[in-house]
């Protein structure tokens, strides 16, 4: 199945909408909706790109044909450029413009951003739903009753009034993961050391041009901005945030 992410683990206790979010179905088709976002930015920006290219592009922008790039894999080695020629099978026309300057990250690691942006905005609605519970369940639990402090007798107390002791620390959590959603950025398109050196060519020196392909590339995939800095790959200073906050809410 391709339109799950599938392992013991999150077959068994994983929701259909957070597989589907790490299938290879929606990996691969944010990989086209990526190179789409390249070459339309591309022609914006003055290279000899034509509208029925980006049109072939597009027409084929869901259908992946799986078989093809996994026998172009088992030739090359290489996911990126697998899929790359599996996609040019059905673009013909549009081949040639298929990840122009452009290196394997440029696909896979502003991916992996998107991907997990979108998990993290779908633990954010499950967090508040479980809020809302805990919310219900302290005002349905509020009578008085007797406390116990060190096994022994205390004040009165409420059994809500425990449960908003665990909605606090969602409230944390929320705050957290709103922090962690709200800064989430693009790699955006910065070549194969961080540099950009390919585009710079491409756009006759015009560095000015390399920078408004990151500004439009990231709009095009619904994001704000794209990290200034970088290697090849975004820092992965941002998956020990993310795991951060997902550590918080599992406490």
């Amino acid at each position: 199945m391709n339109d799950r992410y599938q392992s013991p683990l999150s077959e068994r206790y994983a929701s259909k909408e957070m597989q589907y979010i790490f299938s290879p179905e929606k990996k691969f088709r944010t990989w086209r909706k990526l190179w789409i976002a390249l070459a339309e930015t591309e022609k914006e920006l003055g290279l000899p790109i034509t509208d029925e290219q980006i049109e072939e592009l597009k027409a084929h922008a869901e259908d992946i044909n799986f078989e093809e790039a996994k026998a172009r894999e088992k030739l090359v080695r290489h996911d990126v450029m697998s899929h790359v020629y599996a996609y040019g099978l059905q673009c013909p026309k549009a081949k040639g413009i298929i990840h122009l300057g452009a290196t394997s990250c440029y696909v896979g690691d502003n991916t992996d951003l998107i991907l997990m942006t979108e998990a993290l905005k779908l633990v954010r609605k499950k967090l508040i739903n479980v809020m809302k519970e805990l919310s219900d369940f302290a005002d349905k639990y509020k009578e008085p009753t007797l406390a116990f402090t060190h096994f022994q007798p205390a004040q009165p107390t409420t059994v809500g009034k425990r449960a908003t002791l665990w909605l606090q620390e969602l409230c944390l959590d929320l705050e957290d993961l709103d922090h962690v959603i709200g800064s989430m950025k693009l790699l955006g398109s910065k070549g194969t050391t961080g540099t950009q050196a390919s585009f710079l060519e491409l756009f006759d020196g015009d560095h000015e041009k390399c920078r408004e392909a990151d500004r439009r590339i990231a709009a095009k995939m619904g994001f704000s901005q794209c990290y200034p800095v970088s290697g090849q790959t975004y820092s992965r200073k941002i998956d020990s945030r993310v795991l951060s906050v997902l550590a918080g809410i599992a406490q």
